[in-house]
């Protein structure tokens, strides 16, 4: 009688644990996918900061000079925000 008790009790936690077990885990599955489409705009749109960063500048205004300082800042962050958030997802040793 204790045994048959006993077992039903640790079934039902047993399928408690298993339901948040995967439940978590799915969790986990679409915040590494969120992360990862994030790093391809991040990515995008470093790239392309980049390429303008390249361009020679037309106006020796000091408006301007600023403006292309702010976007190397942007540029330079948007790289340290991707790396911050691949530094522990690197499956990928080629990358």
């Amino acid at each position: 009688m204790i045994l048959e008790i006993s077992l039903a009790v640790m079934s039902v936690l047993f399928i408690t644990v298993s339901y948040y077990a995967i439940k978590f885990a799915l969790t986990i599955l679409k915040m590494q996918e969120s992360i990862e489409t994030s790093l391809d705009t991040l990515e995008q749109k470093h790239n392309s900061i980049a390429e303008i960063l390249t361009r020679p500048l037309f106006f020796e205004n000091s408006e301007v000079r600023q403006v292309l300082k702010d976007i190397e800042g942007a540029r330079t962050a948007i790289h340290k925000v991707a790396y911050a958030l691949s530094e522990n997802f690197d499956e990928d040793p080629e990358r």
